[in-house]
């Protein structure tokens, strides 16, 4: 299959019309596009940037994602990565080393910085049949009645329409077609806001991931969120900092000092070598806050419908879950998205993401933090229990009392939410 791009010309132009349009080439709009190849349609995969580019991100792959990555059949791409048996967890003069829970999903997670894991999962796509166009960015749509007949695209200050009957739309967290859509952020539910940096380390093989659940300031506040560290393997590590925040409870944290001094507290740990370097951040909706997720023929997944993990910031699993899951819809022959998109996830991911959200609004305030943390990291038995909350490792599968309890909470959560997730 020919790839087109700005980058490589050397193929015949773009088709002007297609019959799966995906806007956005990071893992879950590459991801749609390659189900959709394989599932046998003519599929073209946009993007604004050339490949490969670097994204705002922690750079980790829980379980979930290893799983669905598997499951993609990128299985094997993960072989040769770190392979991360669980999380140290560190806060008030404790730490616990957690492994995952393992169970329907995978028993390691991985870590693989996203200059290198987007291209990967693009370059599959392209291998199983998806015509890839880069350096062209999605600005506007044309209508055919309550369809979308084309998405118009705007390449070195020229536009043009390409034609499609499905439009999967995974632009990311600010998502611009997805407002031209009507895509709204709602912010009274909690939000994320992160920066993340690398570093080289003689203990970039590690097999756990450093997450520091007591936050800190260069002046010593504490701060409603946590640190990270992830293993990439190759001398490097993803250091970063996430902090929770509400529009009535604003997060002011400044990103860039409280990274640099978070890095310093970790460098004698992690035998860090250099200071922080490409250092980015990122503002993420979570938890499906979002409202305007589909229309007749076309929907939202990943990122742009705020499938992000209120309590760990994870976002890359659902970003390829929801690209197997739209695909899915697709070839069941589904003629309208409209009710049946924002149902299916609700379905998927409503009851955890409302009751993650809400205790995520709890943690926006820095005095319930340590109430919440400092018995929990004495006990490795309730730290296990919240690792698996944390990644939302619980399936429907699962019967014991804490997927039972989860449950529960999540029921209750929606029935009083004001703004049940997706919607």
């Amino acid at each position: 299959m020919t790839h087109t791009s700005q980058a490589d010309s050397s193929g015949p132009a773009p088709a002007e019309r297609t019959e799966v349009l995906v806007v956005g080439a990071g893992p879950a709009g590459s991801a749609a596009a390659a189900y959709a190849a394989r599932a046998g349609y003519d599929v073209t995969l946009l993007d604004m940037a050339v490949f490969p580019r670097d994204k705002t991100c922690g750079d980790g792959l829980t379980p979930r994602a290893v799983t669905e990555m598997a499951t993609l059949g990128m299985g094997d791409y993960l072989a040769g990565r770190p392979q991360i048996v669980g999380l140290h967890l560190h806060g008030w003069g404790a730490d616990q080393r957690v492994p995952w829970p393992g169970g329907r999903f995978a028993d390691t997670g991985s870590a693989v910085a996203r200059l290198e894991l987007d291209d990967a999962i693009r370059d599959f796509a392209v291998a199983a049949g998806a015509r890839m166009v880069t350096g062209a960015k999605a600005v506007d749509v044309e209508w055919d009645g309550d369809r979308v007949a084309a998405v118009v695209v705007e390449e070195a200050g020229v536009r043009r329409a390409i034609g499609a009957t499905t439009v999967i739309v995974a632009d990311g967290v600010r998502s611009g077609l997805g407002k031209v859509l009507g895509r709204e952020w709602h912010r009274d539910t909690a939000y994320g806001v992160a920066g993340r940096a690398y570093v080289s380390s003689a203990r970039s093989d590690d097999p756990w991931m450093g997450s520091h659940l007591e936050l800190r300031g260069a002046d010593g506040s504490l701060l409603p969120g946590y640190g990270w560290v992830f293993p990439l393997g190759g001398g490097m590590l993803n250091v970063g900092v996430g902090a929770l925040a509400t529009a009535k409870r604003p997060a002011h944290v400044e990103l860039r000092p409280t990274l640099h001094h978070y890095t310093d507290m970790v460098r004698d740990e992690w035998q860090i070598s250099d200071e922080p370097q490409r250092v980015a951040s990122a503002l993420l909706p979570m938890g499906g806050a979002v409202s305007g997720v589909a229309g007749r023929n076309w929907m939202l997944i990943g990122d742009a419908a705020a499938c992000v993990n209120p309590l760990n910031g994870e976002g890359i699993d659902y970003g390829l879950e929801t690209a197997r899951l739209a695909v899915e819809l697709i070839s069941d022959g589904v003629d309208d998205f409209t009710d049946r998109w924002p149902d299916l996830l609700t379905e998927h991911y409503g009851l955890a993401f409302s009751a993650a959200r809400r205790l995520a609004a709890v943690l926006t305030v820095p005095k319930a933090v340590p109430v919440l943390g400092r018995p929990g990291l004495r006990s490795a038995r309730l730290m296990s229990m919240v690792v698996r909350v944390m990644g939302n490792l619980i399936t429907d599968e699962d019967s014991d009392l804490v997927a039972r309890a989860w449950r529960t909470v999540g029921r209750m959560s929606v029935r009083v939410d004001e703004r049940p997730p997706f919607r």
